[in-house]
């Protein structure tokens, strides 16, 4: 089959990509935005909807004990280990449409496109829509991932607590129809071993696609994270005016200086091109004891660092201990940092990278290399060993919000590199 053929076949195939957009829109709008939360309805409908999309297309349908949908196109040799090509299916609260959503699409639309061809893969490939992404919602990434390949954290399953519950992961995957038990018993779905390859499409998360005017990247490597979900500073509530500096212990105060040290290292890791990145996405007092004229007794912050060096994430940890030692002694403090969850940097596969960089430039797709700030389930895959790649296309407006704006032609584009690579170099 001529490569030019099975590219019609695939752009033949927008059509579909539209409906299933709109499919996935209309299941789980909550009147702001997109709301899939994680081992939640909407994320459940999502799962269905790709189910019956794929069937209808003639695909296998399976799932694990994690509840991640898996949407097959059978090779030529059913014994070789399979491709998974897909991304996850939920979503924050109120966020876009196609954040996760469009891996898992491309997906199916390359396969859509590829069976028209008449193309059978040499080996099966694997749609995966996948569970519980977001961290969000457990305080733990890459959940239905990591259920699959045999690497959740341990504890995870009856530690997590969803954030607009406080119910145990263990028990909503009950809810949705999953089967916990199986994955204390040690069940692995995905062997890594046995896994050719993974690829992810995805939206772009930044502005830098939009910015140049292209509507492809090549991802170079995704940040590991290392993150403090339920950090807390305990100072003593004082009278403003009756308090002498030397005398207080405000928590705001010290909170902000640390992180106003993260501030000054990052400034440092840019002037020395080093990666590094944070954000304390929370940073509140309590609104029962607060007031204009107190001197804050306590905050509760969070703090996500980011990296695609995992030595100096492991090294940030220590740094962020001793700067909250040192401000404890000056400023009459203590900090309760909490636990750290930790997300490997994820390294991506040179080889399959060098394909589709060949492909681009094949297939006439204009594209720039990126690194991937935001982390993805692509991450656990490559720390795996699994070899894995990213595509990402552009989306303006940002991401993790309603007003997401990836354009079908520029997905398109993406998914015809994916279909290129599937029937090329899988």
């Amino acid at each position: 089959m001529a490569e030019s053929e099975v590219q019609r076949a695939v752009l033949a195939r927008a059509a579909l990509a539209r409906e299933l957009f709109a499919g996935l829109e209309r299941e789980t709008h909550d009147g702001v935005g997109i709301t899939r939360a994680s081992y939640g309805e909407g994320e459940a409908r999502a799962h269905a909807l790709m189910a019956r999309g794929a069937r209808e297309l003639g695909l296998e349908v399976a799932h694990d004990a994690a509840g991640n949908t898996y949407m097959t196109l059978p090779g030529r040799d059913r014994s070789a280990p399979p491709i998974v090509v897909g991304s996850h299916l939920d979503s924050v609260a109120q966020g876009g449409n196609y954040d996760g959503a469009a891996g898992v699409v491309s997906g199916l639309v390359a396969l859509a496109g590829l069976a028209d061809a008449g193309v059978r893969p040499a080996r099966d490939v694997r749609v995966m829509g996948i569970r519980a992404e977001e961290s969000a919602w457990f305080g733990v990434s890459y959940i239905g991932s990591r259920c699959a390949l045999g690497v959740l954290p341990e504890g995870a399953l009856d530690g997590a607590r969803r954030a607009d519950t406080g119910r145990t992961l263990a028990d909503h995957m009950a809810d949705a129809g999953c089967a916990p038990e199986r994955l204390r018993a040690g069940e692995i779905y995905l062997p890594p071993a046995d896994v050719h390859a993974y690829l992810e499409v995805h939206i772009e998360q930044g502005p830098v696609l939009e910015a140049e005017g292209l509507p492809v990247g090549v991802v170079t490597g995704i940040r590991g994270n290392r993150r403090l979900p339920s950090a807390r500073c305990t100072g003593e509530y004082s009278h403003c005016g009756g308090v002498p500096r030397s005398h207080r212990r405000d928590a705001v105060i010290a909170t902000a200086e640390l992180v106003g040290e993260l501030d000054r290292i990052w400034t440092e890791c840019d002037g020395a091109g080093r990666d590094f990145a944070f954000t304390v996405g929370k940073f509140f007092t309590d609104a029962e004891w607060h007031a204009m004229t107190k001197i804050a007794g306590e905050v509760r912050f969070s703090l996500d660092m980011r990296s695609l060096d995992a030595a100096f994430l492991d090294a940030m940890e220590a740094r962020v201990a001793s700067l909250a030692a040192d401000i404890e002694r000056r400023r009459g403090v203590s900090f309760d940092l909490g636990d750290y969850t930790r997300a490997a940097p994820g390294v991506l596969d040179q080889r399959i990278r060098g394909d589709l960089l060949e492909g681009v430039e094949r297939l006439g797709i204009p594209y720039m290399e990126i690194a991937s700030g935001a982390s993805h389930d692509a991450a656990a895959f490559a720390a795996a060993g699994v070899p894995t790649a990213m595509v990402f296309i552009r989306n303006a407006n940002g991401s993790h919000n309603p007003d997401e704006a990836m354009d079908v032609a520029d997905f398109m584009e993406a998914t015809r590199l994916l279909a290129w690579w599937i029937a090329e170099r899988g």
